[in-house]
């Protein structure tokens, strides 16, 4: 199979990650739940990811929070923020993770919306719709459906000067691109531990600079007597058993991603989808595409709705993905409503042979 839905989950991993799965299936007990050699075992490699996590992204331990996958961080987020009838902005871009949380959670929505790829224009939006009373402003890093990178940082800075918490979900751009929650002055990042961070799923990290409320209530394995959940971090988020074979897991891959050059990666992934863009463009497909894209790109086939086509291209082995993408927002933005879009989407993994297979599968529904 030629996987290329890498925006969905990664489906190839370092092998690393594999081993330390399965080892912490055999040996890692629960994690702070008793002073033998399995549980201390299990608390150990909890402790050592979350270090690598804190590391890798310029915190320290405690603001690195284990959750199940980005969705649930962004519930944390936002739940500790917003109550009913507060003024939220958010980009034009953002997937349901965001959009279906906040009107859960009663809040009035601001999407501001820019050409898709321009940087400068989403800056201008943002610092337009980031008006005194806004209670928290939410972002994401790079877009799911078409690889657009927004400017964080400086959205950060608006938000900074008119003491507006900023949320960033950077679940597509955590383990390729720099993710600096401090420079972007961010009150919150979320992302899953299985898309470019390369790890198992059902993992996910939240980083926290400021003090969240809980979304989960129970043991912790500290602070039994007392019936509050705990005011310190990590304890106060990560109530119950976790997932210490996944966790054992994205130790691995951050211990992997550490030893990569991360200007290679991105080089390489940004290469790679400059020949899929070529190749697509000279076959007359409906591209969306711009400067400093990463490996997302969405297109669309002549004479061939994007659920058939999608289906056309699993039969010939390709794995890719149609439709919303959990993404209306992005689409409305775009103006690719109500259809939606074919998306192909890369990992750090994927190879060359790839694209090129990717590429005769095309020509051959063009055919």
């Amino acid at each position: 199979m030629i996987y290329l839905d890498n925006a969905a989950t990664s489906l190839r991993k370092p092998p690393q990650v594999y081993g330390a799965v399965q080892e912490a299936l055999a040996r890692c007990a629960n994690p702070g739940r008793g002073g033998h050699a399995a549980a201390a075992r299990a608390e150990e490699t909890v402790y050592r990811t979350r270090s690598l996590a804190a590391d890798y992204f310029g915190l320290e331990p405690e603001q690195v929070c284990f959750t199940a996958n980005a969705t649930e961080g962004l519930n944390i987020a936002l739940g500790s923020l917003v109550r009913p009838g507060d003024r939220v902005v958010l980009s034009g871009l953002e997937h349901n993770a965001v959009t279906r949380t906040l009107i859960g959670l009663g809040a009035e929505l601001f999407p501001v919306s820019a050409p898709i790829f321009d940087k400068e224009k989403w800056a201008e939006a943002f610092a337009e719709a980031l008006k005194p009373g806004t209670a928290a402003c939410v972002c994401l890093h790079a877009s799911n459906v078409f690889g657009a990178v927004l400017p964080v940082e400086r959205i950060g800075e608006i938000c900074a000067e008119r003491m507006i918490p900023f949320v960033v979900d950077a679940s597509q751009s955590a383990g390729l691109l720099p993710v600096l929650p401090k420079q972007w002055r961010a009150a919150y990042t979320a992302m899953p531990g299985h898309k470019g961070l390369l790890g198992p799923q059902g993992t996910g990290l939240l980083l926290c600079l400021d003090q969240p409320l809980p979304l989960r209530f129970g043991g912790t394995g500290s602070s039994s007597l007392d019936q509050q959940m705990p005011q310190d971090l990590p304890d106060r988020l990560e109530a119950g058993t976790l997932n210490v074979p996944g966790i054992s897991g994205l130790g691995a891959s951050l211990r992997w991603l550490r030893q990569q050059d991360g200007t290679s990666m991105l080089r390489k992934e940004r290469k790679l989808l400059e020949t899929a863009v070529r190749r697509l463009r000279s076959m007359g497909v409906r591209i969306w595409d711009g400067p400093n894209q990463i490996g997302v790109l969405s297109f669309r086939l002549p004479k061939l709705d994007v659920e058939t086509a999608a289906a056309l291209y699993a039969k010939a082995g390709v794995a890719l993905r149609a439709g919303l993408h959990c993404a209306p927002f992005a689409h409305r933005t775009a103006g690719t409503l109500p259809e939606g879009t074919l998306r192909m989407s890369l990992s750090v993994l994927t190879e060359q042979k790839e694209i090129e297979g990717f590429l005769t599968a095309t020509k051959g529904l063009l055919k």
